[in-house]
């Protein structure tokens, strides 16, 4: 039976730079003969090379999106840390600057956010559960975000959930009706919402 990838969300975000060094040589999942790292613009697109020769060449492999932001990261030495108002301390720069105080060293830093649904970050089918694979270890990878999936391996629904790098424990819930369950406790009811007539 064929692994796939059922539902999918994920905030991820890491340096580009570090999806570059690890696509160098990553451990590719079975299915993967290699990866593309392919840029345009503000998008960054892997594509996944099949190793199954049977699958045509016209056949659209699985792919994964990102998007591509710049992020400013502001040194932080720790002998400028001071007392502020509210009682914590933190760096002095964070209090406001006055007009003839310098700004603290930063850089601007390229950052790579896998964000969205399954058909935003994961598109296509062919080799898709492999790619997935790939996603996971990008995700372990990222110390900020969030992937979750729900995903039948051998013919088991089985629920990832990585955080901020870390796996942790996830569970799938089947409920009846779907305004039943803690899933349905979370949404907005727009049935009676006063403001849509």
């Amino acid at each position: 039976m064929t692994n796939r990838v059922f539902q999918l969300h994920s905030t991820l975000e890491l340096p580009l730079e570090d999806v570059q060094n690890f696509l160098d040589d990553p451990p590719l999942p079975a299915g993967i003969a290699s990866v593309e790292l392919t840029r345009r613009n503000n998008t960054l697109i892997i594509n996944a090379e099949a190793a199954d020769d049977s699958i045509s060449k016209y056949t659209p492999t699985a792919q994964l999106k990102a998007s591509v932001t710049e992020n400013r990261i502001y040194e932080e030495p720790p002998e400028e840390a001071v007392q502020r108002p509210g009682g914590g301390s933190g760096p002095q720069w964070q209090a406001g600057f006055g007009d003839d105080e310098e700004l603290p060293p930063s850089e601007l830093v390229e950052y790579a956010c896998f964000k969205g649904d399954r058909e935003t970050v994961l598109q296509n089918t062919a080799v898709q559960y492999p790619m997935f694979e790939v996603l996971c270890a990008i995700a372990r990878r990222a110390e900020k975000g969030a992937l979750t999936a729900i995903v039948a391996v051998d013919g088991d629904l089985d629920a990832v959930r990585i955080v901020d790098g870390e796996e942790r424990p996830a569970s799938i819930e089947v409920v009846e009706d779907p305004t039943e369950g803690s899933a349905a406790a979370e949404g907005v009811d727009w049935r009676s919402n006063e403001f849509i007539r």
